[in-house]
């Protein structure tokens, strides 16, 4: 007995006693959540100063301090000042103490029940642990208080933790992550063997669904377990043998760790892989569990017969289990995400291929191939529909910054305000309709390559804002004041000769020259026709595994009248009438008949012997009367005539404005 103490409070729990707390006459000794008490009680139910036990007139007695749900010396409650007699229950929250003044007055311990066939005795279940802090568990279980006299030592375990916690979040691999784990165990534990054992996985009960996970029945008993990774403290040791199947049979089903000694009397595997054949004295099994799933288990031993693994080792393996579990989880899902992000890209790149075999495409693909590894600016010239955007994604995925982003805007389809804001982002507040921060298409595209489209259509303030970041400076969002700084490669694409627009004054010399490092031209498709078949197959095959349809292919009069076409609205019209023929066509084959094409270069040209009449009009006044026959043509239809312009929509819609066009 310690000096001057002359009671005890014992800590009761389901499957024993727990921490003991010496009581001194003379000190006063108070119990609840906050850490000023002598008593610290890791408990909700608990009030921060929860309940007093004090000595006076020659007896222990208790008071409550005015606590939310109450103390009670064997279920009844306590008002006002209580005395405390040997074998009294004290319950503060869902802590129960049992008060006696010699430790021979503590009742018996309830038989401990082996196993099913009597092959070993598992001391101590455990669901939780006082190192993490879940929710509190139905029915009022007993949970026993937090003292820093732990065996190990508390400050330490928790350090054990922290580093533990760093070290996994550094781990770029199961296997990894595994031997780190072990590693901390082992160090935490007098255990000599340690292993994580993972459960398999059912295969996918249909095509292109995920392996289905094992861990989330009732009932788990049975199921394939397999070893992720082991250790042993003799590193002359590289095999590892599992422990009996009972135990790990007994933790999948109970969802809770167990701690068992007396193992050497296992009878179970006494004629195949028997724990006393090890020479195993004690071990732990603890589930690692994430949302109801078990992912798999830890298994630890002790061999040394005077070393043996006790409760305090229990709970710490449960808590590195459970923070096992999220991590697990959340490797499992990055790797989800990277393969599902690599296959997309592959995707993204098979649709993003140059299709051709004439002399331009290969001339393209040489430049692209030139350019790609490098970190110049690349000015994409062609016709509207001629494929710019997949020349600029090619140069991208063909160079170092592939695995970054991809990032387009189209220029022309924004007006000035909201062009510098998605180019930029903007601060909230910083104008009418700005509800929130917003980030802008140059901080999205950081480490990757942005496509500007239509480049020729920004105004003359934003090119100021875009050169200073072409030549290195930070940039700041629209109403912010934050210097913002990326590394953003720049590819842009126009349609309209820029040396005009740089000769009116619209579009900045300087700008010009620095955008133009590397220029590539594409020829419209009908200056490349050989091209024409092999494009026309490629997006049947492409809609027809969309679509589902039984097309095999064209007949010699489709491919004959595409290659006699014009296609003024270059490889997008050929995809669009390809499109439009896979959806309406009804034959295995797809006919001259199925090819629909557009009237507008027929309804333009002149008739047979008669000459086109010049007439001394403006550029303006010719797109003006175009595209006002063109909606005429459509009905006006603005979907169709912007196709049949290649144009986009909003283009059409901002022209049909300034020219003041009317149905």
């Amino acid at each position: 007995m310690a000096t001057g103490t002359t009671a005890y409070l014992v800590v009761r729990r389901d499957d024993g006693f727990g921490d003991v707390f010496p009581l001194v006459p003379g000190q006063s000794y108070t119990l609840g959540r906050a850490a000023t008490n002598s008593i610290v009680l890791k408990d909700d139910l608990c009030s921060r100063d929860h309940a007093e036990v004090t000595f006076s007139g020659n007896r222990w007695r208790v008071r409550d301090l005015g606590s939310l749900n109450g103390t009670r010396v064997n279920d009844v409650k306590v008002e006002g000042e209580r005395e405390l007699s040997p074998s009294d229950d004290l319950n503060v929250g869902r802590t129960t103490f049992v008060f006696v003044e010699d430790m021979d007055q503590l009742p018996d311990l309830p038989p401990s029940s082996p196993d099913a066939d009597g092959s070993m005795s598992i001391k101590k279940r455990l669901g939780q642990t006082r190192f993490l802090t879940p929710p509190p568990p139905e029915g009022g279980a007993s949970q026993e208080a937090i003292l820093p006299s732990s065996r190990h030592g508390l400050s330490r375990d928790l350090s054990l933790l922290y580093r533990l916690a760093l070290d996994m979040g550094t781990a770029s691999s199961h296997e990894e992550l595994c031997r780190i784990v072990l590693d901390t165990l082992l160090e935490a534990t007098p255990a000599e063997v340690g292993a994580i054992l993972s459960v398999a996985q059912r295969p996918a009960t249909r095509r292109g669904a995920p392996p289905e996970p094992l861990g989330t029945g009732k009932s788990l008993r049975g199921v394939e377990l397999e070893v992720t990774a082991h250790r042993n403290r003799d590193p002359s040791v590289q095999h590892y043998r599992p422990v009996s199947e009972y135990v790990s049979n007994e933790v999948l089903a109970s969802r809770e760790a167990i701690l068992a000694e007396d193992i050497a009397r296992d009878r179970y595997l006494r004629n195949r892989e028997s724990l006393s054949d090890l020479g195993a004295t004690s071990l732990i099994c603890a589930p690692i569990i994430h949302a109801d799933r078990v992912l798999g288990l830890i298994h630890l031993y002790c061999t040394d017969p005077l070393k043996a693994l006790d409760g305090e080792d229990l709970e710490f393996t449960v808590a590195v289990a459970k923070q096992l579990g999220g991590v697990i989880h959340n490797l499992q899902k990055q790797q989800s995400l990277s393969a599902e992000n690599r296959s997309l890209r592959d995707q993204l790149k098979v649709e993003s291929e140059l299709v051709g075999e004439s002399s331009v495409i290969r001339e393209i693909e040489r430049q692209i191939g030139l350019v790609a590894n490098t970190n110049a600016t690349c000015l994409i010239r062609g016709e509207s529909g001629s494929g710019k955007e997949l020349v600029a994604r090619a140069i991208h995925y063909s160079s170092p910054r592939k695995d970054g982003p991809f990032v387009t805007l189209n220029c022309a389809a924004l007006t000035e305000t909201l062009l510098e804001s998605e180019l930029f982002g903007h601060e909230k507040g910083s104008f009418t309709g700005a509800t929130e921060k917003k980030i802008g298409k140059f901080e999205a595209a950081n480490h990757g390559t942005i496509f500007l489209d239509e480049i020729g259509e920004m105004n003359v303030l934003t090119q100021a804002k875009l050169l200073r970041i072409l030549e290195g400076h930070p940039f700041e969002r629209v109403g912010g004041s934050v210097p913002i700084r990326v590394d953003v490669r720049v590819v842009s694409a126009t349609n309209k000769p820029l040396e005009e627009a740089v000769r009116d004054g619209t579009f900045r010399r300087d700008l010009f020259f620095r955008l133009q490092v590397v220029e590539i031209n594409i020829p419209p498709l009908r200056e490349r026709k050989s091209d024409i078949r092999l494009l026309a197959n490629h997006f049947l095959q492409r809609f027809v595994r969309e679509t589902g349809r039984k097309i095999r292919g064209f007949t010699e009069a489709a491919l004959v009248k595409m290659e006699n076409y014009h296609w003024p609205g270059n490889v997008r019209e050929l995809r669009n009438v390809v499109e439009r023929a896979v959806a309406l066509g009804v034959g295995p084959m797809l006919d001259a008949n199925d090819i629909w094409l557009s009237s507008l270069e027929a309804m333009l040209a002149p008739s047979a012997g008669e000459k086109a009449g010049y007439e001394p009009l403006s550029l303006e006044e010719v797109e003006r009367r175009h595209i006002l026959a063109t909606l005429e043509h459509t009905d006006w239809n603005k979907s169709q005539a912007a196709t049949i312009l290649s144009i986009e929509r909003s283009t059409l819609d901002r022209k049909i404005k300034s020219y003041g066009l009317k149905r």
